[in-house]
């Protein structure tokens, strides 16, 4: 989420660090210090692409990228700044806070230590932040938690995030821009700190089939002309629980003026914008009787972000009124006998920190979410998970990657799919050059784990195979009928754990260049107690004329039929050659030595070409194929005539291989 919205709830510094300024970026520092940040940087960058910036523009700009949630373009900006020995240590922090933004968190850990060198009255905050670094390290070496996907038919390409149940479909907060119906519309414009117009909240509707239709503006009851959302539905009771902003008159000087300020310009330091709970009430396919939370205060603090417990007697919201634990806390109210909301509560420090906790979310199951910049995570917002309500909870728990990144990961919501399975909602400015959100849909994978191991087979003198770890292996695994995947790459000893949920059926791909591709289906079993599911994929180097024995294709003596064991291997050079769509091979069949040279030649080539036939049977094309017999003259022991071997011993020799053409 764009970094002026996620900071509804708090008042930032918006003036530059230095003083002074150049004729020739008058403009460009006039819309900055008027906090239209998006029309700065565009002033800003069209003087500096004439001449050299200065000091106080170039730290300027920077910070007109941080505060609009551009950290690719913030993180160039403050290395750009900090050429300048006389550049202040704070653009140190903001640099190592773009860095980790941009998942450098090696080069993040170094800048977060070296501000704290600089600042020492700051050397706790930044130490505790190089650690997150290094935490953040060790998160992306855990499993994948969930499979995650871009929902590009609701997202806009402006900000679109904190999606909620509601009807068919779901509530969501954008600033894409929209009609307003009331007389106040004239006054209705674009936000000068992003340059795109002011949040209002709409409703898409989904589709029987998971699709959606396109979204619709809600009821003008519940859209004003300024910012409205996100906001949490009670089904049980028709009512409706929002967020709106509104401008506060201060009297005290060198009052911050909030980031989502809607104030007429110029811009003065007469008026701060904070943040209220509404609730409406349906009425029909109407809402009306609009109502004000109880505990709004303006006047010193906001209020926002409601969530409700799943039955709806606890509403949970964010504030950053005083007396807190951090910027912004999470904090409780409890349904009284007579309907109104009893006095809040801060939902304790297990949950809140020194820094900012937003967002709250609950799932059927009564699990509760939340995002925070606190609690160990990638950087930027994370969303965890905890167990409990009120002021008892578990340790949070990070939710991990795909559903957390280096950037801002918010806004939960669950309902059901299609197949009544449990899908999230989320959003996340993973993927915005701009700052903007888009919504994504997961399915968490938490139940079990697949513990894959990545071999190769390796061909001895001796004839016989023997296997052996193999790295870097390309995995791809996705739900059996989904096209959504996760990728993962086994580690130095072959081996990669993901997580998964019992029941599913996956489809698993592994891929390494110079080798065969590999697949498997795998079942995750319901009624087993073991937690964990294991799967080997053994690889052959895709060379051509790589001879590769298939394991345990053995015939009845003076038998060329497929056995049904033998049936189970072929297959595997079935799913082989599906796999890998352009090779071709030839089959060879050997035989033991019993029975004269002619004999066993006749024999091994009907062996081969049975082989050959149950290929073709299984969909694959004849000309992929070809097939030699090669009688008794390769045996792979010392079972040569006139030697006495065992039963066993000779059908070693009656196999099958094949050579890659």
């Amino acid at each position: 989420m764009r970094k002026p919205y996620k900071s509804l709830l708090i008042l930032l510094l918006a003036g530059s660090f230095a003083i002074g300024g150049c004729t020739t970026t008058r403009k460009a520092d006039l819309h900055y210090e008027n906090f239209d940040y998006t029309l700065a940087i565009e002033e800003y960058n069209e003087v500096f692409a004439k001449k050299e910036p200065t000091l106080q523009g170039a730290q300027r700009l920077a910070d007109a990228y941080r505060l609009t949630g551009q950290t690719a373009k913030a993180e160039e900006w403050y290395a750009k700044v900090l050429v300048d020995p006389k550049a202040e240590p704070i653009n140190i922090f903001y640099y190592a806070e773009a860095l980790r933004s941009n998942g450098k968190y090696f080069e993040a850990k170094t800048q977060y230590q070296n501000y704290g060198m600089k600042v020492p009255a700051e050397a706790a905050k930044a130490n505790a932040k190089a650690v997150a670094a290094d935490a953040a390290l060790k998160l992306l070496a855990e499993p994948p938690s969930a499979i995650i996907v871009n929902e590009t038919p609701i997202n806009s390409g402006n900000a679109d995030f904190s999606p909620t149940v509601y009807e068919e479909g779901i509530l969501f907060t954008s600033d894409r821009g929209g009609a307003v119906s009331n007389e106040k519309d004239k006054d209705a414009g674009t936000y000068g700190w992003t340059g795109r117009p002011y949040l209002q909240m709409f409703y898409a509707q989904r589709n029987a089939d998971s699709t959606w239709q396109m979204p619709v503006l809600v009821d003008e009851t519940l859209n004003d002309i300024y910012h409205d959302g996100p906001a949490v539905m009670d089904s049980t009771s028709g009512t409706i629980y929002f967020t709106r902003t509104k401008m506060v008159e201060v009297k005290q000087k060198n009052a911050n003026v909030d980031p989502t300020s809607w104030v007429k310009k110029p811009m003065t330091n007469e008026y701060v914008n904070r943040l209220e709970i509404f609730s409406a009430q349906r009425d029909g396919a109407k809402w009306g009787n609009v109502k004000p939370f109880e505990y709004n205060k303006v006047t010193e603090y906001s209020v926002g972000h409601p969530a409700l417990s799943p039955d709806g007697q606890v509403l949970y919201f964010v504030s950053d009124k005083p007396g807190g634990l951090g910027e912004t806390d999470i904090y409780y109210t409890e349904k009284q006998a007579d309907g109104v909301w009893g006095q809040p509560v801060n939902a304790g420090p297990a949950i809140n920190t020194s820094g900012k906790e937003m967002f709250p979310a609950f799932d059927k199951a009564g699990n509760f979410y939340f995002s925070s910049d606190t609690h160990l995570g990638f950087g930027g917002l994370d969303v965890f998970r905890a167990k409990g309500s009120r002021t008892t909870w578990t340790k949070p728990e990070n939710l991990r990657a795909p559903v957390n990144s280096p950037k801002d990961d918010f806004g939960m919501t669950f309902m059901q799919n299609a197949k009544n399975e449990p899908i999230g909602y989320m959003s996340s400015n993973r993927d915005s050059n701009n700052g903007t959100d888009d919504i994504y849909s997961f399915k968490l994978l938490g139940n079990a784990v697949l513990l894959v191991t990545t071999l190769e087979r390796v061909q001895m003198p001796s004839k016989k195979s023997i296997t052996q770890p193999l790295a870097d292996v390309r995995l791809k695994l996705a739900i059996q009928g989904t096209t959504d995947s996760t990728i993962a790459f086994s580690n130095p000893n072959g081996e990669y754990k993901y997580q998964v949920m019992k029941g599913n059926v996956y489809e698993l791909m592994g891929e390494k260049y110079g080798y065969l591709s590999q697949s498997a289906t795998v079942k995750i079993d319901t009624t087993s107690l073991a937690d964990t599911t294991r799967v080997t994929l053994i690889f052959d180097k895709s060379a051509v004329n790589q001879i590769i024995a298939i394991e345990n294709i053995y015939y009845d003596l003076d038998k060329w039929n497929i056995r049904p064991d033998a049936a189970l291997e072929l297959d595997k050079v079935v799913r082989t050659l599906k796999d890998n769509p352009t090779i071709k091979i030839e089959l060879a069949s050997h035989t033991d030595s019993r029975e004269g040279l002619g004999y066993n030649q006749i024999l091994s080539e009907r062996r081969a070409q049975a082989a050959m036939e149950y290929l073709v049977s299984k969909g694959i094309a004849r000309n992929r194929l070809s097939w030699r017999g090669y009688g008794e003259t390769k045996l792979v022991n010392r079972c040569a005539d006139g030697v006495e071997c065992t039963e066993d011993e000779h059908q070693m020799n009656r196999r099958t291989e094949f050579q890659i053409k």
